[in-house]
């Protein structure tokens, strides 16, 4: 049997730079051991196609343990928490069926025009010098989403507060924060009946989904929609360190969607997808994940996996779209619904932020980073800004 080399997560050296340690252990061993101050041990699949063929293997399976449900929370809140994220088998099926529509390519490519106007409007109030993660990556998910869902104007300053507590982490804002979104995403559900507009709500109004799992599919938006933050954060920090990739962009916008691939490939911001739980003893490539044990797929490993990629530490925003797919949206059932929204989110405020910018530099030459086992973030990101 392999020996399955200990991650501690957790670790200061770790948490600065969790791409070597994955490395370190990936070259190892398929399956690697998590450990960490105030969480319970659990396996790490760290590589592309052992993790990509678990996050479609039914022998995986979630539990109520595989999501936090931490005190606090009202009563009345918790009937909205059982996402499509945390559901399996049927349930699953007819619940993401019910809301696909609304999420497909051809009606995220409608929104185009939206984005580009909300990027815009946020450059726009961006002085010379500025933290672009709180300031611009932070605050545009949130307004996609009231666009999308169709929430009048005069109610999104609440709506962009929920935002900033959700893509802070999580802590005591964001739980706090959790009766007001409930209230409001009822609402919303509430107003799409007897006000339709062109939001998704008024859309699925006649459909399957019961008016439970309405509210619950906005408050799975709220918290799951706020990728792009950290995505356009982390990508605009990675193209300072790597000038060559910032020019190539520059010089040829049409780069961008191969851009928002690789950068979400090489430093996008899940660590580690929701833990699943193994029916019985499996086995990867010699290391044995036990019935019962708690696994994860370690995607800041798989995505760098030279067996999948060449020169896969090497950013490269060339890199050809589609061979092998990354795993930053996870992959299988579970696949991100919203991952066409998040690309377009980030090719959009990319582009539009090097053509208003054309000089738009860092103001500290250190990045500064959020202490997350599970998130790969910044604190800030200060810029300076000339148009």
């Amino acid at each position: 049997m392999r020996p399955i080399p200990e991650i501690p997560v957790t670790d200061r050296a770790v948490l600065a730079d969790p791409f070597t340690a994955y490395a370190q252990a990936r070259e190892l061993s398929p399956v690697a051991r998590l450990t960490g101050a105030g969480m319970p041990p659990m396996f790490a699949i760290t590589r592309h196609e052992e993790g990509k063929a678990a996050l479609s293997d039914p022998r995986f399976a979630l539990s109520e343990s595989s999501f936090l449900r931490p005190p606090g929370i009202p009563e009345h809140c918790q009937r909205y928490l059982h996402t499509m994220a945390e559901m399996d088998g049927p349930e699953h099926t007819r619940v993401r069926g019910a809301a696909a529509p609304a999420f497909t390519a051809r009606r995220t490519a409608a929104m185009r025009p939206a984005v580009e106007a909300i990027v815009e409007r946020l450059l726009d109030t961006l002085g010379t010098e500025a933290d672009l993660l709180h300031e611009f990556a932070g605050p545009l998910p949130m307004e996609i989403i009231c666009e999308l869902l169709g929430i009048p104007e005069v109610d999104r300053p609440r709506w962009r507060e929920y935002g900033a507590a959700v893509a802070a982490g999580f802590g005591p804002g964001f739980i706090a924060a959790i009766p007001a979104i409930m209230a409001s995403a009822e609402a919303a559900v509430a107003a799409s009946r007897t006000e339709p507009n062109a939001g998704i709500l008024s859309r699925l109004l006649d459909g399957p989904l019961t008016e439970t799992e309405l509210v619950t599919l906005v408050w799975h938006l709220v918290l799951a929609g706020q990728t792009p933050t950290n995505l356009i954060a982390n990508g605009v920090a990675a193209l300072f360190s790597h000038p060559e990739q910032l020019a190539s962009l520059r010089a040829d916008p049409d780069l961008a969607p191969r851009a928002v691939e690789e950068l979400m490939r090489w430093c996008g911001p899940q660590l580690l997808t929701t833990p699943r739980f193994a029916a019985e003893d499996i086995d990867l490539g010699g290391a044995v994940i036990p019935a019962g044990a708690a696994m994860t797929v370690a995607i800041a490993s798989a995505n760098r996996d030279p067996r999948a990629y060449p020169d896969p530490d090497r950013l490269d925003i060339t890199r050809p779209l589609g061979a092998p797919g990354h795993l930053g949206f996870s992959h299988g059932p579970h696949f991100c619904l919203g991952a066409p929204l998040a690309r377009l989110q980030t090719e959009i405020a990319l582009t539009a932020l090097l053509r208003r910018f054309p000089t738009l530099s860092p103001a500290r030459p250190e990045t500064v980073r959020a202490p997350d086992p599970g998130t790969w973030r910044l604190a800030e990101l200060p810029v300076l800004l000339t148009s």
